[in-house]
This record gives structure tokens, C-alpha cells and sequence, in this order.
């Protein structure tokens, strides 16, 4: 009996929960979509400071790069000048003793060319000790990157290691042959350090 009075009662608040129930959600508001947020000034202010720091900072890194790149572009150019100095002194750096001693090796090439067969058997010591000393003298030029520029009679003028002392029209001969050689010419590694002094035939012929 209590169930059957509990029946009515249960399925007229089920009706009224339904009925509610639609109201309800028919009246319930729907939830609003929130806008957008809009950026406040001072939050727009501030990404506008930071990007001005990072276009600064990035300014700042440019400059600082391309200094460091010149800086290292000029300590190699220095390198390669020091190197290149230091190989010039040591090539070159004798060059004006080494031309003051020039007359002494044409002196002693005088001298030996002047020997003849008796002086050569009267004072055989003294004409070996010039010959040594001629010897030596080659081989401390030879050491330090000096050769002799020795032109013979009929060879062409060469105007980067002959210095024309003289022209003769000589018959028999070309123009531009060499007639006479008056001074052997040094070469100091690739730098000229004397050119050999000669005579050049001017004949046409």
C-alpha cells in the first residue's frame, strides 16, 4: 500500500523536475565567450622598450663582430708583414757589407788573374794562399745566397743583370752582343746586388 501511494508522488516530481529541468536550462544563461583581451598601455609600452633592447643589443653584437673580424684581419696582416720583414732582414740584411766586399774579391781576382807560370813556381805558397782565400770568400758568398753573375764575350745584353759601360759598332758581331766583360756582376738571393759592367757591340750588321 505505501508503494502504491509512493508511485503518484515519485512520477509527479519526476514531471516537475522535467519541466523545471527545461526552464531551468531554457533560462540559464549561456556562458559568455570572453573577448579577446585587450593589451593595456603600459604592457604595450613595455614590449616596445624590449624590442628596442633587443634591436640595440643586436646593433651592439653587428658592430662588435665586424670590429673583432677587422681587429683579427689586422693582426694576420701584421703577421704575414713581420714574417715577411724578418725573412727580408735575414735575406737581405747583409746586402750592404756584403757589397762593400766586392772590390776586395775583384782585387783578388785581379791578382790571380796576373799569375803567370814563373811567379806561380817562384812563390807557389803565396799563389796557393791567394787561391785559398779566393775559395773562401765564394763559400761565405755561397753561404749567405750571393752567386756571381759571370757574362762571357757573345753573349746578349741583359738589361736586369748587365750594366752597358760601353758601345763599339766591333766587326763580326751583332748588335746587343756583349764584346767585354770588365766587372763580374753578384745576385744576392733574387735581389740584384751588382749588375756585371760591359761592352756592347752597336753594329748594325
Amino acid at each position: 500500500m505505501a508503494d502504491a501511494k509512493k508511485q503518484p508522488l515519485d512520477d509527479i516530481e519526476a514531471a516537475i523536475e522535467e519541466i523545471m529541468g527545461d526552464q531551468g536550462k531554457a533560462a540559464k544563461p549561456e556562458p559568455e565567450v570572453a573577448p579577446e583581451a585587450e593589451i593595456a598601455p603600459e604592457a604595450a609600452e613595455a614590449m616596445t622598450e624590449e624590442t628596442d633592447i633587443v634591436a640595440e643589443l643586436t646593433a651592439e653584437r653587428d658592430a662588435m663582430r665586424d670590429k673583432w673580424m677587422r681587429a683579427l684581419a689586422d693582426a694576420e696582416n701584421s703577421r704575414k708583414r713581420s714574417e715577411r720583414d724578418r725573412r727580408e732582414a735575414e735575406n737581405y740584411g747583409g746586402s750592404k757589407l756584403a757589397r762593400d766586399m766586392l772590390p776586395v774579391y775583384d782585387n783578388m781576382k785581379r791578382a790571380l788573374e796576373a799569375i803567370d807560370d814563373e811567379l806561380r813556381e817562384k812563390a807557389s805558397g803565396l799563389v796557393e794562399g791567394i787561391e785559398l782565400t779566393m775559395r773562401s770568400l765564394l763559400g761565405i758568398f755561397e753561404k749567405h745566397g750571393i752567386r756571381v753573375i759571370a757574362p762571357e764575350v757573345g753573349d746578349k745584353f741583359d738589361p736586369e743583370e748587365h750594366e752597358a759601360m760601353f758601345e763599339a759598332p766591333v766587326p763580326g758581331t751583332t748588335k746587343g752582343a756583349i764584346i767585354q766583360v770588365m766587372a763580374e756582376g753578384f745576385m744576392i738571393h733574387d735581389r740584384l746586388l751588382r749588375p756585371a759592367q760591359v761592352g756592347v757591340s752597336s753594329n748594325p750588321g
